[in-house]
């Protein structure tokens, strides 16, 4: 077999091999390598890696190396604050008008609830305006002595006049006493045969005080004045027409009271179902971080738009029902020859229905993410 086609051991290559080294060379003698035959791929000159640039050294700075601390300016806060509430209250007045019949079914009973105190109220303000002509107060009668002179009469009427505690003083002399006793009385002809006019002048009071018990108390200092012989002050009436508007008003109050809660109990119950639908969602915030007044802020707005839609849809279902009602008042008022017409929530008491509903709805969020939240934590 040729040398040729021999298999080389890498190992001891014979003498003279083509680019073999001898396993054994002699001590001190560098043997010599056969020029070796490089391919194509070979040709190109083989790239020395440069060395890396040695940096330099430089002094590191204090706030460059590890963590930094950057100082959050008060600006800032408040635009990221603001920019958040933002951000809630159009995210949750979308989720709103997203289930616009269940926003509507709570609206309406939410107007229901505060559209009938507020029905009540207007109610005892028309009621108060047809006794417009009576202010409260009821006219004290004062029957002078009949030896009194009218000059002396008119001088003590105009000596009541400058009281604080009398609106006004009405003098009639004992001649118009006279003849309005003959106009109304029917006796006038039985009077003609009288020798002398047995009427004393009057002095009509209407004090300026309203409550009951200042009116008697007047009554008393001007029943012992030396020139009055009577003084008199019918108070049954008023009594009882004070005792039927407190009455009233005591009624309007307690259903302003019940409703109110009614309206804390609807809201609270639909912002309760709210949370359980995004329930998961809250447990995921609470998670990466998220407090719970972050987690609390759009369903506080949610209340708030329930609340304000309620509000603006009472007051449409009150000037609605005025209006009704408007032509048959009119009708009845005008067969007792009076130009009263109905008034309805003036623009105070308009804003306060309005600003009561929103008060009230996000109360009823309040107290329901107040209690509900607490019990929804990540495991």
């Amino acid at each position: 077999m040729s040398e040729v086609g021999k298999p080389h051991n890498l190992g001891a290559s014979p003498r003279g091999a083509v680019g073999a080294t001898p396993s054994h060379p002699r001590r001190g003698v560098t043997p010599k390598t056969a020029p070796v035959t490089r391919t194509s791929a070979q040709h190109k000159p083989v790239q020395k890696h440069k060395p890396l640039p040695q940096h330099k050294p430089t002094q590191r700075r204090a706030h460059s190396e590890g963590a930094s601390e950057a100082k959050v300016q008060t600006n800032q806060k408040i635009s990221s604050w603001l920019r958040h509430h933002r951000l809630m209250a159009s995210d949750s007045f979308s989720r709103v008008v997203k289930a616009p019949f269940a926003s509507l079914m709570t609206w309406a009973v939410l107007a229901i609830a505060l559209a009938l105190p507020a029905s009540l109220y207007i109610f005892l303000n028309n009621a108060q305006l047809v006794t417009s002509n009576w202010d409260g107060t009821a006219q004290m009668s004062l029957f002078l002595k009949l030896e009194m002179s009218e000059k002396r009469s008119e001088q003590l009427a105009d000596d009541l006049r400058q009281r604080s505690d009398i609106a006004s003083v009405q003098y009639v002399s004992r001649a118009q006493a006279l003849s309005e006793f003959k106009q109304f009385s029917g006796f006038g002809e039985a009077l003609d045969y009288l020798d002398g006019n047995p009427l004393p002048s009057v002095l009509v009071v209407r004090p300026a005080a309203g409550k009951i018990n200042q009116q008697e108390q007047l009554l008393q200092e001007l029943q012992s004045l030396p020139e009055v012989d009577e003084a008199q002050l019918d108070l049954a009436w008023v009594k009882r027409l004070y005792y039927i508007m407190e009455l009233a008003q005591r009624m309007v109050l307690a259903l302003a009271v019940l409703l109110g809660i009614a309206v804390l109990l609807v809201v609270g119950n639909t912002i309760r179902l709210a949370i359980e639908s995004r329930r998961d969602e809250i447990i995921i915030v609470k998670l990466v971080g998220g407090t719970n007044a972050f987690v609390r802020r759009p369903f506080l707005y949610t209340g708030i738009w329930y609340g304000l839609g309620g509000g603006l849809m009472a007051w449409g279902i009150i000037n609605v029902s005025l209006i009704w009602l408007s032509g048959p008042v009119r009708a009845l008022a005008s067969v007792y020859s009076s130009s009263f017409e109905l008034v309805g929530l003036g623009m105070a008491d308009s804003l306060l229905l309005i600003i009561s509903g929103t008060v009230l709805g996000w109360l009823g969020a309040w107290v329901a993410v107040g209690r509900h939240l607490g019990e929804i934590e990540p495991r």
